[in-house]
């Protein structure tokens, strides 16, 4: 599998999948055959014109695949807090001062920003749902604060800064039994687990495909009820089918979509039933020698959680311990990742370093980070 990404070969180890995976060299090279050979915008007669309409159909059939809903009911955008925010805001117009809005503190603010925004901008109430100490997400506090005023709730699949995952469906119907949309951000979680969006209750999901060995896209799903129903700010020519359509204005970047496919193809040759133990031996692995001098903010083990790791080193800042990690060889982030709220309720006013294992990351890779961490830990003291 290794070998399908030339990416990988050179001395930099990448745990930085959180941030955005490598891609497969069968994505690089889709992406480049589409501009070499169908480079063309939609709905003339000619033939790369013809190669660029199917495609885009080809890109939602795969869409579909992936997120187990229908083609119609996939939208593309340029990421998925771009694509949030066009969402949100056709949601908008049906929506009044006085009406709730309930997220969390262990989401990333791409799910959250669009809430705030849309109450400074209309009178609504945006409410928080705490998290444990150990970071998971605290149902009888969230349950707690809906009523009948609740439109939506939005939470993620799993938390991008310390890996918890949240009881998708638990949540979809806590929503619905006050007649709220449950709206997901499974970003985090697309990489590390199968989707099913009727499975998780979704109404409307987004994910990001350069997070699951893609190009930098935005990917999401919305129930064909309000699709149709929705009015989007949108140019008046744009189609109205497919219904995903509805909501995607102007050109889509068909090389990427073209990359997208590819992607799919790639999971789909794996295959999450090899994917997900592979990944959960790693995390156990790491968590299993994680030296004294690392403080893991997170759940112990990986029950409950996909394998991305949250740490603090003792005597390091998080910038200085990932840029002498860098210096070793080993790609990690630090800082907060935009997850505003669960830094603040960990008291990281400087964030954190973030460890992220992907299926294409190895045991002697898990083994020689360990080893550098302990060094720095050593040294720091």
């Amino acid at each position: 599998m290794r070998r399908r990404f030339s990416a990988l070969d050179r001395g930099l180890v990448f745990f930085d999948g959180p941030g955005g995976t490598q891609v497969p060299d069968e994505v690089i090279e889709a992406i480049a055959g589409y501009l070499r050979e169908s480079n063309a915008n939609l709905g003339g007669a000619f033939e790369t014109s013809r190669r660029s309409d199917l495609l885009v159909g080809e890109a939602r059939r795969a869409a579909a695949r992936f997120l187990g809903c229908g083609a119609e009911d996939v939208v593309f955008g340029a990421n998925m807090t771009t694509l949030n925010f066009a969402l949100s805001r056709a949601l908008a117009r049906e929506l009044e001062p006085g009406d709730e809005i309930v997220v969390t503190k262990l989401d990333h603010d791409g799910n959250v920003a669009p809430w705030l925004e849309l109450a400074a901008d209309l009178g609504l109430v945006v409410r928080f749902a705490e998290i444990a100490d150990d970071t998971t997400l605290d149902l009888d506090h969230l349950e707690s604060l809906l009523n009948e005023r609740t439109c939506v709730v939005a939470f993620p699949w799993a938390s991008n800064a310390v890996g918890t995952l949240v009881d998708a469906a638990r949540v979809a119907e806590l929503a619905h039994s006050v007649g709220a949309l449950a709206w997901v951000d499974a970003v985090h979680y697309a990489p590390h687990g199968p989707i099913d969006v009727a499975a998780a209750g979704a109404d409307v999901l987004l994910c990001s495909p350069y997070k699951f060995y893609g190009p930098h896209l935005g990917l999401a799903f919305a129930r064909a009820e309000l699709l149709e129903r929705w009015r989007p700010y949108k140019v008046r020519p744009s189609p109205e089918r497919p219904l995903g359509a509805r909501l995607e204005t102007g050109t889509l970047a068909h090389e990427l979509l073209a990359g997208f496919v590819a992607a799919v193809e790639y999971v789909e040759s794996v295959g999450f039933e090899a994917i997900v133990p592979h990944e959960r031996e790693l995390g156990s692995r790491f968590l299993a020698g994680l030296p004294d001098s690392c403080e893991l903010h997170g759940l112990a083990t990986m029950d409950g959680r996909v394998p991305t790791f949250c740490l603090t080193l003792r005597g390091l800042t998080p910038d200085d311990g990932a840029m002498r990690l860098a210096e070793r060889g080993f790609a990690v982030w630090s800082g907060d990742y935009y997850a505003v709220e669960v830094m603040k309720r960990l008291g990281l006013p400087d964030g954190a370093l973030r460890v992220g294992i992907v299926h294409y990351n190895t045991a002697e890779e898990v083994d020689r980070l360990l080893v550098e961490l302990a060094q720095l830990g050593q040294a720091a003291c």
